[in-house]
């Protein structure tokens, strides 16, 4: 499970271990050693076993054997072949935060000298930080510099780390479905993967969801860069102008999380991701899609701005009624705050802001006797983020106990998979990439 604790205050997720709780194997059908004209290994299916999971909960872990005979699979020396199965996990390294991304002691340096300097000036100024016998020019930070101060800190937590640099953009993927021919809006436009798929090509993705409902885990080559895909999940790779065929899946959702590109300079600067604004936000088919008393999550950045547009326009433009605010408070290994509590700039938390649908939701409950707990107010979410930007805590084990049992659970914008979730957006495969994951040695 990824909750570690359940406090009054809130709770203390585990993200890694959420993750490889999956338990990705990948199985593979090897010609045996002893065939005198073959010595090479020979892969047909690729797909990754794991246990079946609902969308609120972790499986216990299940290893498979590191090799079984196959019956019926003899090569024309007359041996068996031996299935082989490859685990994964994802790559420790990417949790490795020891150490604040910039310290209290040069935070409060660096405030100090700016309230000193405005005493006298009145205005922004530079300062300096003593390091050694030399004196660093410092402009106070501004989102650029932190931005650049996080990741080279993130880069000295974890030591050297080669990871794929948008070898396949997804987002740009996403463009080739506008070239592509228009369907009816009627036309169901599902791509059931089966163990018996051997390749998932480019066009079978575009433009629909795919779903892999079977107790195997997939792998899936797109673009020339694999992604490995749960059991029990489906997506839609696509952006906001494509998003009828998940409404056409004739599905309504009982939780939805939501985390919008909310537009920002520093992300303007760095060119990450494309921002929408906020009237792009508003306009998202969210009614279309959430059931009567559904509950949304939206993910909210530490600008008064974006909240007060939520709390304020987005949700009552959405028939959605305002019932909690929560923080996802943001640690090192040694509980310290990944950010000083005071920095002006970058905080060590984030917002969610949680609400319930309003249309019948009182009538339905009512009808079908579901009781439901109330959502608590002022809760928080800690846990050791990911280095990598925008990979947020997994939210299913947390918001169990306040929807319906089986419920049907959707993330937009959402840049991972999870067994049991619809996901939607144009970077959904991006922390999919096998690359984010190690292989393991046999026998671990």
């Amino acid at each position: 499970m990824s909750v570690v604790h359940h406090l009054s205050p809130g709770w203390l997720l585990d993200h890694l271990s959420f993750i490889n709780k999956v338990n990705y194997q990948l199985q593979q059908h090897q010609e045996p050693s002893c065939s005198k004209n073959k010595h090479t290994s020979s892969v047909y299916l690729d797909s990754l076993q794991m246990d079946a999971m609902s969308p609120f909960g972790a499986p216990a872990p299940c290893f498979a054997p590191d090799s079984t005979t196959v019956p019926g699979n003899e090569d024309e020396d007359g041996g068996s072949c031996e299935r082989i199965t490859q685990k994964y996990v994802f790559r420790p390294e990417l949790f490795n935060v020891t150490k604040p991304y910039i310290t209290s002691a040069v935070h409060k340096e660096c405030q100090q000298s700016n309230k000193n300097e405005n005493l006298v000036t009145g205005n922004k100024q530079e300062v300096s930080i003593s390091i050694g016998k030399k004196r660093k020019r410092c402009v106070a930070f501004n989102q650029g510099e932190l931005d650049a101060m996080e990741y080279h800190t993130k880069d000295g937590n974890s030591g050297r780390i080669t990871l794929p640099l948008d070898a396949c953009n997804l987002s740009e993927f996403c463009e080739m479905a506008k070239r592509l021919p228009s369907v009816s809006e009627t036309e169901l436009q599902t791509l059931h993967l089966t163990e018996d798929d051997l390749s998932v090509t480019e066009l079978d993705l575009l433009p629909q969801v795919v779903e892999n409902n079977s107790s195997f885990s997939r792998m899936i080559t797109l673009m020339g860069q694999k992604y490995l895909l749960p059991p029990q999940s489906s997506f839609l790779l696509s952006d906001i102008s494509c998003m009828q065929p998940l409404l056409n899946c004739s599905k309504t959702f009982d939780v939805i999380v939501i985390d919008p590109p909310w537009q920002n300079k520093s992300v303007k600067r760095s060119n990450r991701y494309s921002c929408l604004s906020p009237q792009q936000i508003k306009q998202m088919p969210v009614p279309k899609l959430a059931a009567a008393d559904c509950l949304i999550v939206t993910w909210v950045t530490n600008r008064q701005k974006h909240l007060c547009f939520v709390k304020e326009e987005l949700y009552p433009s959405w028939s959605v009624e305002v019932i909690a605010e929560w923080y996802w408070v943001k640690i090192t290994h040694s509980g310290e705050f990944v950010f000083p509590l005071d920095s002006p700039h970058k905080k060590p938390y984030e917002c969610l802001v949680l609400g319930r649908v309003r249309e019948k939701a009182a009538s339905v409950l009512r009808s079908t006797g579901v009781k439901v707990s109330p959502v608590p107010d002022q809760k928080l979410i800690v846990s050791v983020p990911c280095i990598l930007h925008s990979h947020k805590p997994p939210l299913a084990e947390v918001l169990k106990d306040y929807i319906k049992p089986g419920g049907q659970c959707l993330e937009l914008f959402a840049r991972n998979l999870q067994p049991g979730w619809m996901s939607w957006g144009n970077e959904v495969l991006k922390f999919q990439h096998v690359d984010y994951f190690l292989a393991l040695q046999s026998g671990r």
